[in-house]
C-alpha cells in the first residue's frame, strides 16, 4: 500500500508531488534540490555545497519514513554541468562511507530554480 511521507526537516513540496512514497519495503524520495528547511535558495553556493544540502534533505525525508541514509539502495544526481561531476563526488561521499548504494549521475540542460544539482533516492525499508 503506498504512503506519503512530509517533514519539516526537509523544504515542502512545491507541487504536485509528495516528498516521498513508500511502501512497506521501499521509500522513493523525490527530488531533492539545495533549498534549505527554511526556504533558503543556495543556488549561488558552489556544487559541493549546493550537493550537501540536497543529500541532507534527503536524508531528513527519509528519517521521517524510518529510513536512513545507509538503507539506500539507488540514487540519482542531476547536474546541470557534468563538470561539476568530480565536486560533486567528493561532497557525495561523505554521505556513503561504507557500501555506497548504486548511483546513476546525469549531465541535464537545466534544473528547478537554476540549481546546479538535483539529487533523489531508494532506500530499503525494515
Amino acid at each position: 500500500m503506498k504512503r506519503t511521507v512530509s517533514t519539516d526537516a526537509a523544504p515542502a513540496a512545491v507541487g504536485a508531488y509528495s516528498q516521498a512514497t513508500t511502501t512497506d519495503d521501499l521509500v522513493f524520495t523525490a527530488g531533492q534540490i539545495p533549498l534549505t528547511p527554511d526556504g533558503d535558495l543556495l543556488d549561488d553556493e558552489p556544487v559541493d555545497v549546493q550537493t550537501e544540502q540536497a543529500l541532507e534533505n534527503v536524508a531528513a525525508v527519509l528519517e521521517a519514513a524510518d529510513a536512513g541514509m545507509d538503507d539506500v539502495l539507488k540514487v540519482t544526481v542531476f547536474l546541470d554541468d557534468i563538470d561539476d561531476f568530480d565536486a560533486m563526488n567528493d561532497a557525495y561521499q561523505g554521505f556513503f562511507d561504507e557500501e555506497p548504494p548504486a548511483r546513476s549521475a546525469v549531465g541535464v540542460d537545466e534544473l528547478p530554480k537554476g540549481v546546479a544539482v538535483e539529487i533523489e533516492a531508494v532506500a530499503a525499508r525494515e
